[in-house]
């Protein structure tokens, strides 16, 4: 591995059973530099988590190995790196971070930190690593996604990636909707929505996913792989069951996080069809994040993403009146959700790039 600058430590994270035990210092100090970098990057706190919540996310899981460092300098958290290694059977692909104070940028630690990954990568046998990183608009140089859609500023966060021989493969856009003015335009879309999904029917609850939906929900989170755009990402394909299903929940339950799953059913069938996540911290005064939205590839062109996007929207008004906003992450070329979301009220505050680097 590279050496490291003078004063630079990486200590292994160690993740504690519980945010309140005495071993538990060095996650509650990586979570301050987590929310401390991200409002440095975004100007804005909607993606701070508290301590405790973040936790759960870094329990042993079988379906993943979580690898995570803290970056000290001079013996003081400035920053810190995550690698993810998916265990399904044959998985080629890692996933890795590494966040850094501004601060203390400049200063070799960001390249050390790589090297750490990259190493480590290459140990459990991986051959693809990809990063998303938060771009800040700015004017000058841009680069453009190989999609044809989107670009991101040619910045110090593009360089770092330039430099470790990552290439630019897809833009997302981050967008958020004002839930404050939103629910007029809610109700004429959805009802608009019902009159052409004739043959479905609107279930929704908040976690734990009720027994007789588990099943569907498996199904349904392990196409969220394979059905959303890709570009020239790769991902390992995921199994997904109903103990899966209930680990996945853990993590927000374990948190005292609040998850609502909007999904479509085929009346005929029975099976779900399409599903939306909205979530929210304890805080329920604070930024709600909308995470997965799928519908099934057969079950396309009846406007069941604008029924469960809005069915679900709508139904947060009473779950969490107080939540201001919601944040959600869509790649540029997906045309079709985009479209929604517009509809809906989305509008673009930031970009991301996803990178990759394919190793030798």
């Amino acid at each position: 591995m590279t050496s490291l600058p003078d004063g630079v430590e990486f200590r292994r994270l160690h993740i504690p059973a519980s945010i309140h035990d005495d071993d538990a210092a060095d996650f509650r100090e990586m979570t301050r530099v987590r929310n401390l970098v991200y409002a440095e990057i975004s100007g804005h706190d909607d993606h701070s988590m508290p301590a405790d919540e973040l936790l759960p996310n870094f329990q042993p899981d079988p379906a993943q190995v979580r690898l995570s460092w803290l970056v000290l300098l001079d013996g003081e958290a400035v920053g810190r790196i995550g690698l993810d290694l998916p265990q399904e059977d044959g998985a080629r692909s890692g996933y890795w971070l590494v966040e850094l104070l501004r601060s203390v940028w400049g200063r070799g630690i960001g390249r050390a930190a790589y090297a750490l990954v990259e190493q480590t990568a290459r140990e459990h046998g991986r051959t693809v690593l990809q990063s998303w990183a938060e771009h800040p608009a700015a004017d000058g140089p841009h680069l453009e996604a190989p999609t044809g859609f989107g670009s991101v500023p040619h910045d110090h966060i593009a360089r770092y990636f330039l430099a470790s021989g990552h290439t630019l493969e897809q833009v997302e856009r981050n967008s958020a909707l004002d839930l404050t003015t939103a629910e007029p335009r809610l109700r004429a879309l959805l009802a608009e929505a019902e009159s052409a999904s004739a043959g479905y029917r609107v279930v929704q609850w908040v976690l734990p996913t009720p027994d007789e939906f588990v099943d569907g929900m498996a199904l349904m989170k392990e196409r969220m792989v394979t059905d959303a755009p890709a570009a020239g990402l790769e991902f390992d394909e995921e199994k997904w069951d109903a103990d899966r299903v209930r680990r996945y929940e853990r993590t927000y339950l374990d948190a005292g996080r609040l998850l609502l799953i909007t999904a479509a059913q085929h009346i005929d069938s029975g099976d779900l069809v399409a599903f939306n996540e909205l979530a929210i911290g304890k805080d329920r005064t604070a930024t709600t994040s909308q995470h997965d939205t799928l519908v099934v590839g057969t079950h396309r062109g009846h406007r069941l993403g604008m029924l469960v996007k809005c069915a679900g929207l709508l139904a947060w008004r009473d779950i969490a009146p107080a939540s201001p906003r919601v944040l959600t992450y869509n790649a540029e070329e997906n045309r079709p959700m985009l479209s929604i979301n517009e509809a809906i009220g989305f509008v673009p505050v930031a970009y991301e790039g996803a990178w990759k680097k394919v190793l030798d």
